[in-house]
């Protein structure tokens, strides 16, 4: 762009546009893209700023995976709306997986939003704002968390056929990143000072396939490892049939590659299995995880389940809980069963009362507490490399490898004892420890 566009379109006077966003890391990512398009056309953007505007353009990313995510997503919608009608804000502007999904019924119901967007009009967006897509920002992004992480998103959209699920009508096919861009946007991110990569995806061990004709997330590993000042690199939303264990050889040759697995299971037995489309047996999903856990030893995983499917029997749940039991996972987070429009699962009847689903999900996270404490009392003594993530006033909070942000255990220094930099890595011992936190002190 030549310098005197430029100055014409910086001395234009822009409205400020606050990005609200709902549901995934996913979804934090498409946000933080979307804004540094903004940034890059010189709008002043803010990150679900409390403090509005009357000229304010208010663009929600929004979230329509379950039903309690859909309500929220609504919820916001008539919040911004009903700033617009008594003019506390100036436009507002929905996108994301909710109004991909239900455009149709969001415009007749909640007609005061200037515009709705689905999960892949970027350039629609931003044109309803007054800015241009610019192509030579491609990787550029306005983080929303700290700057030391980041989110990493290597693929869009899912192949998988899973009963319950409608990302696929949300977000499309699987499509991979190449991988020459995302290592140019490591680099990026690195300059910058983030430290850690958290990748994401719907199916991270399904990367490279509609790309390069193979699996080739071990390939990528190895190049992002490579990027100078990335010091840990984590995997979210691997998928377990089809689970591509020449990562787990990566893991174990490289130091950045944080020892550590999200793999929703979903569930254990065979007929829940088999009716939520899966892909994979009870057998076959204990082999898996017992093959990582051998071949990457210390390794933490961590899944999530669901409670109350449609056919879901109290066999099914004791054996599901037997499972949780004797399988000990590290990190484990357990959801109730939605039946979602136009999903394989909504022809089933959803047979499970609502207090049955609740009470499953509370006797899973029963037992998985107690898991957390046993496991948390065994790294009293240990001294663990922590990533401080901020000051939470008594506290400075960290988290080790084996945790991710927001979803994990943190680490908890005392402040009055400790100084420690946001941002940076340090030793702690571990001197207590409780369900979900460690508490400890810098060591050098």
């Amino acid at each position: 762009m030549r310098t005197k566009e430029v100055d014409i379109i910086k001395k234009t006077v822009k409205p400020r546009v606050n990005v609200v966003t709902l549901g995934c890391s996913k979804n934090v990512y498409d946000s933080e893209v979307l804004a540094g398009q903004l940034k890059g056309n010189f709008f002043d953007v803010v990150h679900e700023s409390d403090k509005v505007k009357s000229d304010d353009i208010i663009v929600i990313n929004t979230c329509g995976f379950i039903d309690n995510a859909k309500q929220e997503s609504i919820d916001t919608i008539l919040q911004y709306s009903e700033l617009k009608e008594q003019g506390k804000v100036g436009k507002v502007i929905v996108t994301g997986c909710l109004s991909e999904r239900y455009k149709p019924e969001l415009e007749a119901e909640i007609t005061n939003v200037d515009a709705y967007f689905g999960t892949n009009e970027l350039q629609n967006v931003l044109t309803s704002i007054g800015a241009n897509y610019r192509h030579e920002l491609l990787g550029e992004r306005l983080l929303t968390t700290p700057t030391h992480f980041a989110y990493f998103k290597i693929a869009e959209g899912c192949n998988r056929p899973c009963s319950f699920c409608a990302i696929p009508l949300m977000r499309g096919k699987h499509l991979s990143e190449p991988m020459e861009q995302l290592v140019k946007n490591a680099q990026n991110l690195a300059k910058n000072g983030t430290k850690e990569l958290i990748l994401v995806a719907q199916d991270l061990t399904y990367y490279g396939l509609d790309l390069y004709g193979k699996r080739n997330l071990d390939e990528l590993l190895r190049r992002l490892s490579d990027v100078q000042g990335i010091e840990w690199i984590r995997l979210q939303y691997a998928y377990p049939s089809g689970f591509p264990m020449e990562i787990l050889d990566v893991m174990n040759e490289r130091d950045n590659i944080c020892k550590y697995m999200d793999m929703p299971l979903q569930h254990i037995t065979d007929n829940m299995l088999k009716s939520m489309r899966r892909g994979i047996t009870k057998q076959k999903t204990i082999d898996v995880v017992n093959e990582i856990r051998d071949r990457v030893p210390g390794i933490a995983m961590r899944t999530t389940l669901i409670t109350g499917y449609p056919g879901e029997t109290e066999q099914d749940f004791y054996e599901m809980q037997r499972w949780v039991e004797d399988t000990r996972f590290d990190r484990l987070g357990c959801f109730t069963y939605s039946h979602e429009e136009k999903t394989h699962a909504h022809t089933l009847v959803d047979s499970v009362p609502e207090e049955v689903k609740q009470a499953r999900a509370d006797a899973i996270m029963e037992i998985q507490q107690g898991i957390s404490f046993e496991k948390n009392q065994e790294k009293i003594g240990n001294t663990y490399k922590v990533l401080i993530d901020k000051n939470d006033g008594e506290y400075f909070v960290g988290r080790t490898e084996y945790d991710s942000p927001e979803v994990d255990n943190e680490v908890l220094i005392d402040a009055s004892l400790n100084y420690a930099a946001i941002g940076r890595f340090v030793d702690v011992k571990i001197d207590n420890a409780e369900d979900f936190d460690l508490y400890g002190r810098i060591v050098k």
